[in-house]
């Protein structure tokens, strides 16, 4: 693999999981110092998720049709950088609905076409890619934990100078990697309109959607729930590492997981330790000590559950059906169950308080959990839905 653009392409997932470090804990501190409402601030927070219902199946058309996947992303990139300038200049909930919208559509270009290019590159040395999506979560690590630092010192619309920084740097480094040649999908008979009917499927996508759902107070007004309590911006970008440290750990141990349960067992593992952490969250945010046993359990709440659930997603759609599987179980849990969660947080917030919120979210990785018991098959399955 010596033409492997390793560090360029560490790059581009560096910058661009750094974006999501600033944007995910800290933006919603700018919009609440903005003036805009709680319920504005979770419909603006979901727009991410939303774009991600749809976006995906057409960057991906887009690039299919061209067999030029980077281009797309490059352009993508390039132009939401360009919207997001106007962030500047935006007064009012109405004005940053509009950029918000408009440039996490483009934006959301970037990453499942950096994705294929990734695998492509590796060819038949796949089991490398850890080597380099590893990158992606130090980027998210260092944006939470070096902003909230500089949060604490700066006036919070630093934060736009920040985002836009990480921006070019991302945009400088997709220049910088090589297209890869484009590889036919291998003919597959089975219509993905009858895998999509299957019952295991319907449960995956319903539990998945709810798991995104459960998730939403968690990325809208973690930060500013922690704040309230007293915590400062630092204590919180290192509540936010903490997170994605356990998530490392446990993607490098995942291979032996596999190997001592079923993916059954993790999924539906992930699912209920989930709901204890958000319980936890809901009513026992002014003890750290329980916090921090909380924030270890993200690598529960997406490290297993994310693991297990792409494991299901490869066995139920295989050869041509495989990018499509990918992109309908994108859409329905990121997008349309990340946009749900959105919703319900800036709904909920204002209404039922912040323990009450939270334990909502733990009530829908818990009927996640229910449905995942009830529906998705044999508890003997195979050890590991890769490579099978």
């Amino acid at each position: 693999m010596r033409d492997l653009p390793y560090w360029r392409l560490a790059g581009v997932y560096f910058f661009y999981f750094a974006y999501i470090g600033a944007f995910a804990p800290y933006f919603s501190l700018y919009l609440n110092a903005s003036g805009v409402a709680a319920a504005g601030i979770g419909v603006i927070m979901a727009l991410p998720q939303l774009v991600r219902i749809f976006a995906p199946h057409l960057w991906g058309w887009l690039a299919d049709r061209s067999r030029r996947r980077l281009r797309i992303a490059r352009i993508g990139t390039v132009i939401g950088t360009a919207v997001y300038c106007g962030l500047f200049a935006a007064r009012g909930f109405e004005s940053l609905f509009a950029i918000v919208l408009l440039m996490s559509f483009f934006l959301s270009a970037a990453l499942p076409l950096v994705e294929v290019t990734t695998l492509t590159h590796l060819g038949e040395h796949t089991a490398q890619y850890g080597r380099i999506r590893v990158w992606g979560s130090i980027g998210f690590i260092a944006a939470v934990l070096l902003i909230g630092y500089a949060l604490d010192w700066l006036p919070i619309g630093a934060l736009l100078w920040i985002m836009l920084a990480i921006l070019i740097g991302a945009a400088a480094l997709l220049m910088a990697v090589p297209e890869a040649p484009h590889v036919e999908h291998i003919h597959e008979h089975t219509p993905i309109a009858n895998v999509l009917r299957q019952p295991q499927v319907v449960a995956l996508m319903v539990a998945c959607a709810l798991m995104a759902v459960a998730h939403g107070p968690y990325y809208t007004f973690y930060s500013i729930y922690l704040v309230g309590y007293g915590y400062t911006k630092g204590a919180v970008g290192w509540l936010w590492a903490l997170g994605v440290i356990c998530e490392i750990a446990i993607f490098f141990w995942m291979s032996h997981l596999f190997r001592a349960y079923t993916l059954r067992d993790v999924l539906i593992a992930s699912f209920a330790l989930t709901a204890v952490r958000f319980v936890i969250i809901a009513w026992w945010a002014d003890n750290l000590l329980l916090l921090l046993l909380a924030q270890t359990l993200h690598a529960a709440s997406f490290g297993s559950f994310h693991a297990a659930a792409l494991g299901y997603v490869h066995r139920f759609f295989r050869g041509r059906n495989q990018a499509r599987g990918q992109a309908i179980y994108t859409s329905l849990t990121f997008g349309l169950g990340g946009t749900l969660g959105g919703l319900y947080a800036g709904y909920a917030w204002e209404r039922l308080g912040a323990g009450l919120t939270f334990s909502g979210a733990a009530a829908c990785a818990f009927a996640g959990m229910v449905i995942l018991w009830l529906k998705l098959g044999d508890r003997r399955s195979a050890r590991s839905g890769y490579g099978n």
